[in-house]
């Protein structure tokens, strides 16, 4: 039996078009969530937990047996160590530069000495230890060892820094340690927000859905700045003290909007189950 041309050109285009469908569908089909969790660790729900734990309410259970390079590995799970960073001071930049079309001369912070950052967020674990001492009160919110404490009032966080020698920083000292002198859009660089970067969007996307809470402090080292500084942008925002009272930066794992993660944004808020902090120090000071 001889087909006609056209009933072979025919036959040609549907074999094409089911070639192509199913091509499709077997790419739907192993499509993956957007890698966020790095070497050492692995993605369970909404969380990364170390390798060998998995999610449960919210929370990495069972025994890790690696973490993030950045972390430490102990018998709680991945905790990050309370390191500082010493910064030589310099001019901040409180609103957004030139690559944002925008005026930024008004939003000058002015010049800030020395001083240390915490790197990391502080912790459950750090916080925990002031509690114990009787000289900072309890969280309602009970989180994991090496999750950011959460759900502090600015006082609260004050309380505790000065506990281990310091004191929440200055907007302009949080702001030049996220932006650097380079101006950067987000803390690591001005391109590349991703979930691989920052522990945001995990309540309702991009990078997860349904989480409750942030992910462990230093759970995002492609996200650090170039000094070393983690979660400047994401996991929970963080109390700075401004001469007219305190605001909450970086944004936070509920965050879907880009805007709220710039190295320079800032929200006035109160207490809420996002916001945690970290401290400053004089510099050269020592660790607690």
């Amino acid at each position: 039996m001889t087909h006609r041309p056209g009933v072979q050109a025919a036959f040609g285009i549907v074999a094409a078009v089911v070639s192509v469908v199913g091509t499709v569908v077997v790419a739907l089909g192993d499509r993956q969530p957007p890698a966020r969790c790095p070497e050492g660790m692995a993605a369970s729900g909404a969380r990364c937990c170390g390798e060998g734990q998995r999610a449960s309410g919210g929370r990495c259970v069972g025994r890790a047996i690696s973490c993030a390079a950045s972390q430490n590995l102990t018998p709680d799970g991945c905790i990050a160590p309370p390191k500082r960073i010493a910064y030589p001071g310099g001019k901040a930049l409180l609103g957004s530069p030139d690559w944002e079309a925008h005026d930024a001369r008004e939003q000058a912070g002015g010049y800030v000495g020395p001083y240390e950052l915490d790197a990391f967020e502080v912790t459950v674990v750090r916080y925990q230890a002031c509690v114990s001492a009787h000289a900072c009160n309890p969280t309602p919110v009970a989180g994991e060892p090496g999750e950011p404490v959460r759900s502090v009032t600015p006082e609260q966080a004050e309380t505790f820094c000065r506990f281990v020698g310091g004191r929440l920083p200055l907007g302009a000292e949080w702001v030049l340690a996220a932006m650097g002198r380079e101006a950067r859009r987000f803390a690591w660089g001005s391109t590349g927000l991703v979930c691989r970067r920052a522990a945001y969007g995990l309540t309702q996307g991009p990078c997860a859905d349904d989480g409750t809470g942030p992910d462990l402090a230093g759970s995002r080292p492609d996200g650090a700045t170039p000094d070393g500084a983690f979660d400047l942008s994401g996991n929970v925002a963080e109390w700075t003290h401004e001469a007219d009272g305190y605001v909450a930066r970086g944004g936070s794992f509920r965050s879907t909007n880009a805007g709220e993660l710039k190295s320079y944004a800032a929200e006035r808020t109160s207490a809420r189950v996002d916001v945690g902090f970290r401290c400053a120090y004089p510099p050269k000071s020592g660790t607690r």
